[in-house]
């Protein structure tokens, strides 16, 4: 529990856990300090994925379903304890996605609420992968190819950002083996879960068919935009808006 999880405050008794999934190339730091913000009543823990931090030595997730199937496997026990959401940004809205579809069909568990933010849709994600995958050999010849035809496909600000500073080339390397292999196909987008989802995304942000989301719940669908591109949530006054309303809804989802 302890490599995977980053808990700077500790709440025993919290009503309510939100488990935090990072995005792609991010350690622990930026989300697991929201345990400090949230009023006793939320616990935060951050996953911790393999290759960051404390586990920098293990290597990466080899597909999405190894790095799901640890993170249920070691959360089982406490999310059987009480109720719990997930907040996911970027790629980290993916992971927690793909978590609760696990949780529900393998252990007949839920999140009391999905929070995703600056994620496209999984089938219009699935078509870019597929995009990808005609385009394998170029993709695989550099690290360099493989960013410059993210960039060129999906004309998405993070990439630029990392192709802006290389010292984070190894950590997309990991990031793209992980969302290459795994796919949502068509079966899976019918209505898979009945929590409620709120999306957050930056107004700078490009990012495609956001409402979509609200085809894989039969609960609540919310969406708001926040002025900031990408890492829009970094802003002080963006984070406190998440803070404030997602303190309001896990406090409503419990009564």
């Amino acid at each position: 529990m302890e490599k995977l999880i980053a808990c700077v405050q500790e709440k025993p008794d919290a009503i309510c856990r939100l488990i935090c999934f990072p995005w792609a190339g991010a350690g622990t730091a930026d989300l697991a300090k929201w345990g400090r913000l949230f009023n006793d009543a939320i616990e935060v823990y951050c996953i911790r994925l393999p290759g960051r931090e404390t586990r920098l030595e293990e290597p990466f997730a080899k597909d999405m379903t190894s790095a799901v199937n640890e993170i249920t496997s070691v959360l089982l026990k406490s999310l059987k304890e009480k109720p719990f959401a997930f907040f996911g940004h970027s790629f980290g809205t993916y992971l927690s996605f793909a978590c609760a579809l696990q949780l529900k069909e393998k252990y007949g568990l839920e999140p009391v609420h999905l929070f995703l933010s600056a994620a496209h849709t999984p089938n219009v994600s699935y078509r870019i992968i597929n995009i990808m995958k005609q385009n394998h050999k170029l993709a695989t010849k550099s690290k360099n190819n493989i960013l410059h035809l993210l960039v060129l496909k999906k004309k998405n600000p993070p990439f630029l950002y990392v192709e802006a500073n290389p010292k984070y080339m190894y950590l997309m390397e990991c990031f793209m083996t992980t969302v290459y292999v795994h796919r949502f196909e068509k079966t899976d987008m019918n209505t898979p879960l009945s929590c409620d989802i709120t999306y957050f995304c930056g107004s700078e942000d490009k990012i495609f068919d956001t409402k979509g989301w609200q085809e894989l719940t039969s609960g609540d669908t919310s969406f708001y935009e926040l002025p900031g591109g990408h890492l829009y949530l970094l802003k002080p006054s963006n984070q406190s808006f998440l803070i404030k309303h997602i303190t309001k809804a896990l406090e409503n989802a419990n009564q």
